[in-house]
């Protein structure tokens, strides 16, 4: 008798080709665990703005993009959503929901689901306090009807308002990537064309430029280095982009720090082979992890990370893989990037131990075992 399939909901606000690292984290999941022998993987999402409810298939995944009529507080409002769900948590075995997303909360509370629920806990909801009023009795219910909740690291948990009473249930499992897909890396050397002065050391940040990530903080630690040579190459969009534009001009410093704008895929992974050093300069928990740590670390550079109470400084490790300095702290911060940018061989050491611990920690193929095991409910092997 043939084994029935594992039939997985997965539950996010949004998929490919919304740009988001846990949006590329629920694409993996749901390619990767799409390619297990007895398993079925129907991703539930919301589309981006207004618009009806959209069924494709992408990349081999069957697809479903619930109608939306906008957002509130960066949320989803959708009412098609409730109604997909009910539908679709019908036809499945297990309930993946990928938080924070009070919508997924509500609907689960209205659907009469009764089988296996698990829950990637993401990141406390850090800015909303207006929503929490409303969210939070719904959040608490889904994590007691949550048989497990994954995170990412011991730091998730630990830095939580609201995870460490639930930590019997809590299972860490790691973000990841593949190495095949960076490695062996393209030797164009993308950032060393643009620099302003020869031999400078190439300081790379990438990210959305909000207010979370820190660039501003970056930019004042980049000042007080006025007399190392160095250059700063920030690669992302965001609605500060204008406002860091002017700061750097402001300060005198636009000379030695480039403004990347968006960099596709094949561009993003050269400018990460071609650096020296990554910083992560993040001043919120909001940054729960940070998978572009692991992307840089991968090409065998040295990170430099804050000492958050989140996820962040478990994938970079101070003294190891490269350093963490407090956030906010812009002083810090510059003599962090100082000591690694005089320190060639400090680099290199940091770096290897860096591309190591992503090989042996953080590689995709076994985390996706790990987290099948979690919603099959087979916990021997995480």
């Amino acid at each position: 008798m043939s084994r029935k399939k594992l039939r997985i909901l997965e539950v996010n606000k949004a998929y490919y080709p919304h740009i988001g690292g846990i949006e590329t984290l629920v694409q993996q999941y749901s390619q990767e665990l799409g390619r297990f022998g007895g398993v079925c993987v129907k991703p539930l999402v919301c589309r981006d703005g207004r618009g009806g409810t959209v069924r494709e298939k992408l990349n081999g995944v069957d697809l479903v993009r619930a109608g939306s009529l906008g957002t509130l507080f960066k949320c989803p409002v959708s009412l098609s959503f409730v109604r997909l769900f009910r539908k679709l948590a019908k036809k499945a075995d297990v309930v993946h929901i990928h938080v924070p997303f009070p919508l997924a909360d509500l609907a689960l509370l209205l659907s009469g689901f009764k089988g296996r629920v698990v829950v990637s806990w993401h990141s406390d909801v850090v800015r909303q306090k207006k929503l929490m009023l409303f969210y939070k009795p719904f959040m608490m219910y889904l994590l007691r009807r949550a048989d497990c909740i994954l995170v990412a690291t011991e730091g998730h948990i630990d830095g939580s308002d609201w995870l460490p009473q639930f930590r019997e249930k809590c299972r860490v499992l790691p973000y990841g990537i593949t190495p095949e897909e960076y490695l062996p890396a393209d030797g164009t050397p993308f950032l060393t064309g643009k620099c302003t002065n020869a031999g400078a050391v190439k300081v790379f940040f990438t990210g959305r430029l909000v207010y979370y990530k820190g660039v501003d903080v970056l930019l004042r630690a980049f000042r007080l280095l006025a007399d190392l040579n160095a250059e700063l190459f920030i690669a992302g969009t965001g609605d500060l982009g204008d406002e860091l534009r002017r700061q750097a001009d402001e300060w005198g410093i636009s000379g030695r720090v480039h403004f990347l704008g968006f960099l596709p895929e094949k561009e993003l992974r050269q400018a990460y082979a071609d650096c020296d050093i990554f910083v992560l300069p993040s001043v919120a928990k909001s940054e729960a992890f940070g998978i572009v740590q692991l992307e840089a670390m991968i090409y065998g550079k040295p990170v430099v990370n804050t000492s958050l109470p989140s996820g962040v400084p478990h994938v970079s490790i101070h003294g190891e893989t490269g350093l963490t300095v407090p956030p906010s702290d812009d002083a810090a911060l510059a003599g962090a990037i100082r000591t690694l940018a005089e320190d060639a061989e400090l680099r290199r050491k940091y770096g290897t131990a860096a591309r190591e611990r992503v090989m042996d920690g953080f590689n995709e193929k076994n985390i996706i075992r790990r987290l099948y095991s979690a919603l099959s409910e087979d916990r021997g092997n995480i």
